[in-house]
């Protein structure tokens, strides 16, 4: 007896499994050289290994590009950081106050490197009051008095260095992506934050973050102010001693003040 089977009707096919419509990528700040997920690599030189064809290797000349950031999220690398300042920091109006203090030429040297990354991050970042950069430079006059250089203890590199004076830890977290933040990491060596740019935009990230933190701790808005006396730990030192950095950090921010409605 011959076996029966079930015809096939070509007009039904076998429905295919969709998958959820992807969520668009957030849009990325217009002072930004790559899209959401990317990040920009400058022009460079490439060795390429020996092969065949190149039994000792070769150079190559590898064009500037977008590259994917590890994280499918929004990276900052030094490379964009400087390019970015070099395009729009100039034309910044908030600037703080050029008051160079007792710093030569150094305290007024890097006021657009500090209003530009101030206004990066307020427009980013969107805190209910917004950071005033003349806050950052007297952080910066507290914490290095303007050395790009500065390492607070010589024999240990993993020390705060730079002129916002941002440890080693604090690096390590900012470019976490599995840590405590969820977005906008910052990607940078330890090198990198002797650049004043690099460091001063990745000290400011580190504000908002702490502000972020302290906030959440105390479940309230915490100031500004408040939060520069987090980052520099004025509640792990002695009364004298939080005193002491306090009075002078009030110090430059005061002149500054008065500088700026002046």
């Amino acid at each position: 007896m011959k076996k029966q089977t079930r015809s096939k009707n070509p007009h039904l096919k076998k429905a295919k499994k969709r998958s959820p419509p992807k969520e668009p990528l957030p849009p990325v700040h217009p002072w930004r050289i790559c899209p959401y997920s990317e990040h920009w690599v400058r022009k460079h030189l490439l060795r390429i290994p020996p092969s065949d064809t190149f039994p000792q290797g070769h150079t190559v000349t590898r064009r500037e590009h977008c590259a994917h950031n590890p994280s499918g999220k929004n990276q900052l690398y030094p490379e964009e950081m400087k390019e970015v300042a070099n395009q729009h920091f100039s034309d910044v109006k908030n600037k703080p106050c050029t008051l160079p203090f007792g710093f030569s030429s150094n305290g007024s040297k890097y006021d657009d490197l500090i209003a530009g990354w101030t206004q990066y991050w307020n427009e980013v970042l969107k805190p209910d009051v917004p950071l005033d950069p003349n806050l950052v430079k007297a952080l910066i006059a507290s914490e290095s008095g303007f050395d790009p250089k500065k390492l607070a203890n010589k024999k240990n590199s993993d020390s705060a260095r730079g002129l916002m004076q941002i440890t080693n830890d604090t690096r390590k977290v900012l470019g976490n992506d599995e840590g405590e933040l969820k977005d906008h990491y910052i990607t940078v060596t330890k090198e990198d934050l002797n650049d004043p740019g690099v460091n001063i935009c990745s000290g400011v990230r580190w504000l908002f973050q702490k502000r972020k933190l302290a906030s959440v701790g105390l479940k309230k808005s915490i100031s500004w102010l408040d939060t520069i006396w987090e980052y520099k730990g004025t509640s792990t030192t002695s009364e004298e001693e939080a005193k002491k950095i306090k009075t002078i950090l009030n110090g430059y921010f005061k002149d500054l003040q008065k500088c700026k409605k002046n």
